[in-house]
């Protein structure tokens, strides 16, 4: 069945999504299960000894072979080493986004009809053309790149946003983007203003706010102080506080689970110890979303609605502070880590055939205001 391919390669990991011809129109689009089941996959390339890459594997510290987050270098002078070897950050790029359209052409059995491609809001003509020209050395010739805020606007129109401006809040893994979105007159979106970037300050970060707090709690606990955080193995302790993160977006309570040398051990937190520990970290973003509206020539009360994407914005606490600062809708979706990428594929269909968009999705949620924290 002919399809399109929208694909989001974020700092810390990738997702796509495809929308299948239905008759004259399209069908909503659906997430790609790019590995073990899963829809999203790190954004990272291992290259083994015998000189293969591999994708999407996690990244292991200082192992040298193991790279992550190039995405976001298209354009630096610095090459990407990996290895001991140099490569542009555009062709490690452009290597994953090939990757991903073979897992969608094996799926659906054939090349998709067209590919678009989210960048960083911050992009200029010359880091867009970089990644045109190695994703046409590696065979993907016809692929559109948008901008970021520009497919999470698509989704959220095709959810049910009626209005023309919109503020888009994008927390990412490990970097923090605001930018603001017009609608045209033919329904497609463009950008306005500068976007503003906040690198260091992501779910990975909110994450390792959390980390700290456990460490200091089992350091208390500990009648040997000093030996209490060597207990516990970094990589464990920050897939133990992102699953605790992760739940403490629908309940109010949970524990920190750890194995450690002297048997399992359990750190109780709760949603308002979380949220203190992010608060500040959270407001420098709507800070930054503000200043974005502002250097725009806007005020606040002129949108139409904030729209959000990126796992962590799924937290209460961004749609708290986000609602006292914006006196406008607060949008989500219920799966934000897809929203790009979904949102690239309701674009490429717009690439394919221009005067026809695709059946709305149903059944993965609602669309409407965040809502509050219980």
């Amino acid at each position: 069945m002919p399809y399109v391919l929208g694909i989001d390669i974020g700092c810390t990991t990738t997702a796509a999504a495809v929308a299948r011809r239905r008759g004259a129109g399209w069908s909503a689009p659906e997430p790609v299960v790019l590995h073990a089941g899963s829809t999203t996959v790190p954004s990272t390339l291992h290259l083994s000894a015998d000189g293969a890459m591999t994708l999407g594997v996690p990244a292991v510290a200082g192992d040298g072979r193991t790279v992550r987050c190039f995405a976001h270098r298209v354009g630096d002078d610095i090459p990407v080493v990996v290895d001991g070897d140099a490569y542009p950050a555009q062709t490690l790029t452009a290597v994953l986004a090939g990757w991903v359209a073979e897992q969608a052409r094996v799926t659906e059995g054939g090349l998709a009809e067209a590919v678009v491609v989210s960048h960083p809001a911050g992009w200029g003509t010359h880091r867009r053309e970089l990644l045109h020209r190695a994703l046409t050395e590696i065979g993907l010739p016809r692929v559109t790149l948008l901008p970021a805020p520009v497919t999470v606007a698509e989704y959220h129109a095709a959810r049910g946003f009626p209005g023309t401006l919109a503020a888009v809040y994008g927390l990412g893994g490990e970097t923090f983007e605001a930018a603001l979105v017009r609608r045209h007159h033919d329904g497609t979106y463009g950008t306005v203003g500068l976007a503003r970037s906040l690198p260091g300050c992501g779910g990975a970060d909110l994450t390792e706010e959390l980390a700290d707090h456990v460490r200091t709690v089992l350091a208390r606990g500990s009648a040997d102080a000093g030996r209490a955080g060597a207990d516990v193995v970094p990589r464990e302790l920050t897939t133990a506080c992102d699953r605790a993160k992760h739940e403490l977006t629908v309940v109010t309570e949970t524990d920190v689970l750890l194995e450690l040398p002297a048997g399992p051990t359990r750190v109780p937190v709760s949603r308002g110890q979380f949220e203190e520990l992010i608060r500040p970290a959270v407001a420098m973003t709507v800070d930054l979303l503000l200043d974005a509206v502002r250097s725009a020539g806007l005020t606040p009360a002129e949108l139409d609605a904030v729209l959000l994407a990126g796992g962590s914005a799924r937290l209460p606490l961004v749609a708290e502070l986000l609602g006292a600062a914006f006196p406008c809708p607060v949008q989500v979706g219920p799966e934000p880590e897809l929203t790009a990428a979904t949102g690239a594929a309701l674009a490429a269909c717009q690439v394919v055939s221009p005067r026809l968009r695709p059946v709305p999705a149903t059944g993965r949620g609602p669309t409407g205001t965040a809502a509050s924290p219980p």
